[in-house]
């Protein structure tokens, strides 16, 4: 545990909803860390960075501020905060400003394994529930991928399209987890935006929901965030 109280915020990303952080947020408490959990709406970016406002001001300590997939995008603009000490993507989309998450995933590299996304149903986005676990959690327990498959939360339109204004990685110390397993978001377009927003990386096999999967390597680069120097 760091001798600097620090607090940590897990946002979530698209197709879920906070749980899947439990096993981070285990590991994290049971070092000392305060940590809260956001339930995105997932209707629209302006709401969700809203929300995670909310709870980085809820916090006691200074916050690391950790994304996962579209959370990331959260966190790019949320992260603005002036009580948010430093970022940590993990497998995470981290927009530069005008960009979105529908921009970023317009053009996708060639041989990129394409997400079973379904077509819209009333604004909202949905994967395909037979497809989920292959695509989003490979190497999570097939009984847990199903449920998470059962359970997903429909993805706004207007979350996927809403665009940064400003992206704090330009004025915030950044961490990123990249998912070298990742059928969702190429490990490649992972490793470019890590590098445009001058990162820490630190790479690991695992799907898109490594959070879920590997909560140890998850929780370490968040301590490395949190034990980072602030410049």
């Amino acid at each position: 545990m760091t001798d600097k109280p620090v607090s940590v915020v897990l946002v979530h990303g698209g197709f879920v909803d906070g749980s899947g952080w439990r096993g981070v947020h285990d590991i994290l408490t049971g070092d000392g860390y305060e940590v809260i959990v956001v339930q995105n709406p997932t209707v629209s970016l302006a709401d969700d960075v809203i929300v995670a406002r909310r709870a980085i001001a809820s916090a006691k300590h200074p916050v690391v501020l950790v994304g996962h997939s579209y959370g990331g995008a959260v966190i790019t603009e949320a992260g603005n905060d002036p009580k948010v000490s430093s970022l940590a993507y993990i497998a995470a989309f981290a927009p530069d400003a005008g960009e979105s998450v529908e921009t970023l995933i317009a053009n996708p590299p060639p041989g990129a394994p394409v997400p079973p996304i379904l077509p819209p149903q009333e604004g909202f986005l949905k994967l395909d529930s037979g497809k989920f676990a292959a695509s989003f959690a490979a190497d999570v327990d097939p009984a847990l991928a199903q449920f998470m498959a059962d359970s997903q939360v429909p993805w706004g339109l207007e979350a996927l399209g809403g665009k940064v204004t400003v992206p704090a990685w330009k004025s915030k110390p950044s961490h990123y987890l990249v998912a070298t397993d990742d059928h969702m978001i190429p490990p490649p377009a992972q490793r470019q935006m890590a590098q445009r927003a001058g990162a820490q990386v630190v790479e690991t096999g695992g799907s898109h929901a490594v959070y879920v999967s590997k909560p140890r390597e998850v929780a370490d680069l968040i301590r490395q965030a949190a034990l980072a120097p602030v410049d």
